[in-house]
């Protein structure tokens, strides 16, 4: 793999960024197709209204401690440098969560936090961790904390404690599924994110390594990217596909998977020449080409197949979510007459 040869200092800053500068095309295209999914938008704001998001995120921070000048300064200081590096207009704050699950991620719609899990920082050098805090702040950069908040809470929360009607026929398994397979596709987009921060791509291939494998010694990272190297040309079409398959149900790519998109990345320039300060800015996003809207026909059709799976089709999927807001909207206008008597 090679690495940039720049001599910008350190710290830098990418000024005014934009996320297309480093977006994988599939997160791009992914995005496109899931807001063509009549009513996901207003089904996710009416989740959003009715508190699931500030229960869950109570939770959170009920149990967590809030990192800052005087709570485990290093890893504060190295989330505000990558903050700075990539021009973020606002600081979020930063919560250490015991979990031994090794994981961090963005959440929360309008005021976003990041949540950085015990058990991953236990595992991680500081260059590591680093690389992990900057994925988390591309994925807001990115914006695609509310989609990701929306999957958090239906796969984390138990939504019959909330102040909901009986969801009745409202879909969740279907919604799921379409937001997993999203989700799998952001975080292609994010682990560039966590290269251009940390400046060498070899710290975040690190970092994937341990995901897959843990903190053991002697874990070589040239070997691990030499392995993501020979998935990638693995041409066995039946192998793929249990590919395809294994990855189903899940918020994330295979660890190998994220390498090998790295990797390839790297080898096409594009790491080089937005270190060299060669990148699309905020404000100056070039229109959608034909090849994205190919891309976007592609998981428009993924999204189909997946709400297939779950015996619906995109029809009854929006009549069923339809059916619940209406039946929402005559709850909480009963509800309001109520309070008035």
């Amino acid at each position: 793999m090679t690495t940039s040869s720049s001599t910008a200092p350190t710290p830098y800053r990418l000024t005014g960024i934009s996320p297309k500068a480093y977006e994988h095309p599939a997160d791009r295209a992914a995005t496109a197709a899931l807001k063509q999914i009549p009513f996901i938008d207003v089904l996710i704001k009416k989740l959003f209204e009715f508190g699931l998001e500030r229960s869950f995120k109570q939770q959170l921070l009920g149990n967590g401690i809030r990192l800052g000048p005087n709570q485990l300064p290093k890893i504060h200081q190295a989330y505000l440098s990558c903050l700075d590096t990539l021009d973020m207009p606002s600081v979020y704050e930063l919560y250490l969560l015991q979990t031994p699950q090794v994981n961090a991620m963005a959440f929360g719609a309008d005021r976003p936090i990041i949540i950085l899990n015990s058990g991953l920082a236990s595992i991680l050098e500081e260059d590591e961790l680093k690389s992990v805090l900057a994925h988390e702040v591309g994925h807001i950069l990115s914006e695609h904390v509310l989609y990701r908040t929306v999957l958090a809470l239906l796969l984390n929360v138990s939504l019959s404690t909330l102040p909901l009607p009986p969801l009745g026929n409202l879909p969740i398994q279907a919604i799921i599924l379409v937001l997993q397979e999203w989700s799998r596709a952001s975080e292609l987009s994010c682990d560039r994110a966590a290269a251009l921060v940390v400046r060498d791509p070899r710290i975040h291939c690190r970092t994937l390594m341990k995901l897959a494998g843990g903190n053991v010694e002697g874990l070589n990272v040239d070997a691990f990217i030499q392995q993501a190297s020979q998935y990638e040309t693995w041409d066995d079409y039946v192998d793929r596909g249990l590919r395809f398959f294994g990855e189903l149900g899940t918020t994330h790519p295979y660890a190998v998977r994220r390498v090998s998109e790295l990797t390839r990345w790297i080898q096409s320039g594009e790491f080089d020449r937005i270190i060299g300060g060669n990148y699309v800015r905020r404000g100056q996003e070039p229109p959608p080409t034909a090849e994205f809207e190919r891309a976007v026909d592609f998981y428009a059709a993924q999204f189909r197949h997946l709400i297939g799976e779950t015996g619906l089709g995109v029809q009854q999927l929006s009549r069923q979510i339809t059916d619940w807001l209406r039946e929402l909207q005559r709850t909480t206008a009963g509800g309001a007459r109520e309070a008035q008597r």
